[in-house]
């Protein structure tokens, strides 16, 4: 099976692509070949480790986003200004490049103030506008950076990111934390932790604290201190975007788990809002960014 055009997400932790015909996919493929774990001149190699079996004798356009773009990364794609379209220039081609391949990577957008920046989110919401094209109101992307987007006019606006998804990981494995925090999810005990810093976010270190103490003298689960932590951060989080999210027209994009979450905490504060798949966004910006290399090709 041969490729049309490559689709890839090439994130810290993980790459991801998919073997595409037209609009539609073909044959899917990930490793943990993320940028963080790919050396300096390693990136072609870790790519063809898991697209080689697409590739034909005529070269195949490889289109990618995310922190491939960074200047660690495969290639440097500067960032775009906001205000600006998502994917407001073309992708930037990857010089040198095994023949059997055209790698472009679509730039990032950055923000002056205050300082921002997004690399692979910007696809995303371009993917999302793509449906939607209309829409103006604020996107939620939550992950381990996650963003809150101001979007109008089919433009990014403005935006802004929170560490919360990093937070939580370093809290659960690496604080004292760790000896309270299990498996496992309490849609009850992580609404309360939301409406708890929501309410009194200045409280949060105090409550993280609680979740070590309601273990060692009341034995509190494990799956109950998870869904606690997260709702604590989650809260602190929805107090400071307060502005972003309130009375707004909103939408939460994510993988299903992590969207969900967000999507109940919202909902919690009487928020409507809007769920879109990760993946479907992220292929259909793509495309769209594909579409751009053809014009100036």
């Amino acid at each position: 099976m041969k490729a049309e055009w490559i689709a890839v997400d090439w994130g810290t932790s993980h790459l991801r692509a998919w073997a595409m015909q037209g609009d539609r996919v073909v044959d899917r493929a990930q490793s943990d070949q993320g940028m963080s774990r790919v050396a300096k001149g390693g990136f072609q190699t870790a790519l063809l480790s898991i697209v080689d079996r697409w590739l034909g004798d005529s070269p195949v356009d490889v289109i990618a986003c995310g922190m491939v773009g960074a200047r660690q990364g495969w290639v440097e794609a500067p960032y775009a200004a906001v205000p600006s379209e998502p994917v407001a220039n073309v992708p930037v081609r990857v010089p040198g490049t095994d023949p059997r391949i055209r790698a472009f990577v679509v730039p990032g957008l950055k923000q002056t103030t205050p300082p921002d920046v997004m690399r692979g989110e910007e696809t995303q919401i371009a993917g999302f506008l793509a449906a939607q094209p209309n829409w103006d109101g604020v996107l939620c992307l939550p992950g381990t950076h996650t963003k809150w987007v101001q979007l109008s006019a089919g433009e990014v606006v403005s935006f802004r990111t929170f560490m919360t998804g990093e937070m939580f990981e370093l809290l659960r494995g690496q604080s004292v934390l760790r000896h309270s925090v299990g498996q496992g999810w309490d849609d009850a005990a992580f609404s309360e932790a939301v409406a708890d810093t929501l309410s009194k976010p200045e409280n949060l270190a105090g409550r993280l604290f609680g979740l070590r103490a309601a273990d060692l003298l009341q034995g509190q689960d494990g799956a109950v201190a998870r869904a606690q932590l997260s709702g604590l951060l989650i809260g602190a989080e929805l107090a400071a975007t307060r502005a972003y999210w309130l009375g707004q027209q909103l939408a939460v994009i994510g993988a299903d788990q992590v969207a969900n979450i967000y999507a109940q905490a919202l909902q919690q504060q009487g928020a409507f809002v809007e769920t879109a798949d990760a993946t479907e966004v992220t292929l259909a910006g793509l495309a769209l960014a594909r579409n751009l290399t053809r014009q100036t090709a």
